[in-house]
């Protein structure tokens, strides 16, 4: 998948970063860290600019999300189970959504803004905001503020890397696992806790 995302944007420049970055938000495995490191080498060699670079994968990242957002508001959370269960759906359990979705639900704002920043979350987070009904207008700008960092950061690191940019995707690695294992570790205290207070209540 690599060589054909590395294909595809040194054969259509700005266009192939917007479109990857669409589909890698509709599609999460194809990695937006290749995409966007890649993209930042090439302003390195060709007449690309890291601004411009930036700037379409910033507007891919918001047409994707939007997208989802929107499959998410004609879905609801028990149309969503039952898809996971039949098709298995990018190894998405149940379980997984009801957990994403009781997140959403606690951080709502804060959780659609940082989830911007994890790999794979940050295309997911749209489909519980669509089905939360979080108003279109605040999603959007959360999803554009998260994405431009996330996308500034990544740019600006293949332009400084330059042919050594594959080098980051080993510690982009590291990143997402530290992330998904803190996540846990919160998801998991905060449910000890909640339990705690209902026997108190009890």
């Amino acid at each position: 998948m690599q060589a054909w995302i590395v294909e595809v944007m040194g054969k259509y420049g700005y266009f192939g970063i917007f479109m990857l970055i669409l589909l890698e938000n509709i599609f999460p495995p194809i990695p937006s860290e290749v995409i966007l490191t890649f993209g930042g080498f090439m302003t390195t060699k060709t007449s690309m600019g890291v601004v411009g670079v930036i700037g379409m994968a910033t507007l891919g990242s918001v047409a994707g999300a939007v997208i989802l957002y929107g499959i998410g508001s004609i879905l609801n959370e028990e149309r969503m189970i039952k898809i996971a269960m039949k098709y298995k759906i990018l190894r998405i359990k149940p379980e997984d959504i009801e957990k994403t979705m009781n997140w959403y639900r606690k951080y709502e704002y804060k959780t659609v803004f940082f989830c911007r920043m994890i790999p794979i979350v940050r295309s997911l987070i749209s489909i519980p905001a669509g089905i939360g009904k979080m108003p279109l207008l605040p999603f959007i700008v959360l999803t554009t503020i998260g994405s431009l960092i996330w996308n500034t950061i990544l740019v600006c690191a293949g332009a400084v890397l330059g042919e050594a940019w594959e080098s980051i995707l080993t510690y982009l690695d590291l990143y997402s696992n530290f992330v998904f294992l803190a996540i846990s570790i919160g998801g998991g205290i905060l449910a000890l806790y909640s339990m705690k207070m209902k026997r108190k209540e009890g």
